[in-house]
């Protein structure tokens, strides 16, 4: 497999309607394999054709692994979808913030209001119709890469001009609010304890 070069604005292609898949041959296949190694290795996950350079209307994406009742991530318990010429077909009223990044804007996240479920249809990676319901942070990415292949990018999608940083703004406000919540949590603890008996 090879790793493949992601493309950034203002390059042309990210801002393009991609052209429906038609073949699902040997070549395809391959570069289906190259987009998920390409994903993987820029720890991605989720990775649409345009943003490495070619206008199809498809995208890999894997979701974020599944934990256990102590937080930590269980192994293989990830989900890789191909979706090729996706379109969502239900989106649900529910919707709710969150922050996204894009390999194609490196350096850079923001708010996005988002449907929180959706139902999608799409064909796999071999041509075979597929439906596919989701919800919370699978529905998101889905959204987010459906997007890509319709040349609309998340920073098209702000839920406020104000809520764009760069990663280190957004990882130093985050820490800031992580402390505050500490500071918090302590003075609620020091409320509730019983007064001592004299």
């Amino acid at each position: 497999m090879t790793e493949l070069q992601i493309v950034t604005l203002p390059d042309e292609v990210l801002r393009k309607k991609a052209r429906p898949v038609t073949k699902f041959d040997d070549a395809l296949q391959t570069l289906i394999d190259n987009m998920i190694e390409s994903m993987r290795a820029a720890n991605g996950v989720g990775l649409a054709a345009p943003q490495i350079g070619q206008s199809l209307q498809l995208a890999v994406i894997e979701t974020l692994p599944k934990e256990d009742e102590n937080g930590e991530d269980i192994p293989n318990s990830r989900e890789l979808f191909v979706i090729a010429n996706p379109r969502i077909v239900w989106e649900s009223r529910e919707v709710i913030d969150g922050i996204e990044g894009c390999l194609s804007i490196p350096g850079y996240v923001g708010e996005v209001e988002r449907a929180y479920a959706v139902r999608v249809r799409a064909q796999d990676r071999r041509g075979k119709n597929i439906k596919l319901r989701l919800s919370g942070w699978t529905a998101r990415i889905f959204q987010h890469e459906i997007d890509h292949l319709n040349g609309v990018l998340y920073i098209d999608k702000l839920t406020d001009r104000e809520k764009f940083w760069t990663d280190e703004e957004y990882y130093n406000m985050r820490q800031e609010e992580l402390e505050e919540e500490a500071v918090e949590d302590e003075d609620v603890a020091e409320t509730a304890a019983p007064e001592p008996k004299e």
